[in-house]
């Protein structure tokens, strides 16, 4: 009987021997395979912080980016103003060009702008019968001339005749020659220009109207809507 009970026993202590052993083994082995295992926590942190640091990257060279636009947009704005300025120094140029060559009598011009004609008086209202006392002389012609330019004509021609600043004229008799071409009265003169003001500073009292016709000369202006003057001759 007593042998029976320490066998008995002895089972018993193995079977929790037995137990223990594989808990012990199984708490072991666990724990090797949770070491084991990744730490998912901090490699989503380390994850994180590298998707930060490389934002933070991107938005520095968005930065640096955009500060280098705006630099090249102020270097653009300042090239465009040069250009504007440029371009439109080159349109003063070109209408300045333009001027010259109208007043050089290089082109062809047209406008607004009066006809002055002059012609030799009538012998029967002079008292003396001396024909220097009703005709067109030359100081006559460079008076209507002066007094055309001095109200602001653009250009002017004498019967058809463009005139320039390097023209001649010279009274030959009843014909007067510009520019080596000879023209009979009457003496007709075209000019562009303000019509108004052009008809209103020969029709001053005491002015080249009044001092032609106190010298016997047939004086008469005409405003008109559109004068056409061709170029000079050979220019």
């Amino acid at each position: 009987m007593i042998l029976m009970k320490v066998k008995g026993n002895h089972v018993i202590l193995s079977l929790v021997a037995l137990v223990l052993g594989f808990m012990i083994a199984f708490s072991y082995n666990l724990t090797n395979r949770e070491q084991a295992k990744p730490d998912l926590k901090d490699k989503s942190w380390d994850r994180e912080f590298q998707l930060r640091n490389k934002l933070l990257e991107e938005e520095e060279k968005t930065r640096s980016l955009q500060a280098e636009l705006l630099e090249k947009q102020g270097k653009l704005t300042s090239i465009e103003k040069k250009l504007a300025n440029e371009a439109n120094v080159y349109f003063n140029l070109a209408e300045d060009a333009e001027k010259y060559r109208m007043y050089l009598g290089k082109v062809r011009v047209k406008g607004e702008g009066v006809e002055v004609t002059l012609e030799d008086g009538t012998p029967s209202n002079i008292i003396n019968d001396n024909v220097n006392q009703y005709i067109v002389h030359e100081r006559h012609v460079f008076q209507v001339i002066n007094e055309l330019y001095i109200s602001g004509a653009a250009a002017v021609a004498i019967n058809g005749q463009r005139i320039n600043q390097n023209s001649y004229i010279v009274c030959n008799g009843p014909v007067i020659t510009v520019d080596g071409q000879q023209h009979p009265a009457p003496f007709v003169f075209t000019a562009i220009g303000d019509a108004e003001v052009l008809e209103s500073s020969f029709n001053l009292t005491g002015g080249v109207k009044d001092q032609l016709v106190n010298e016997n000369i047939t004086f008469t202006i005409e405003k008109k809507d559109k004068v056409i003057l061709e170029p000079v001759m050979g220019s």
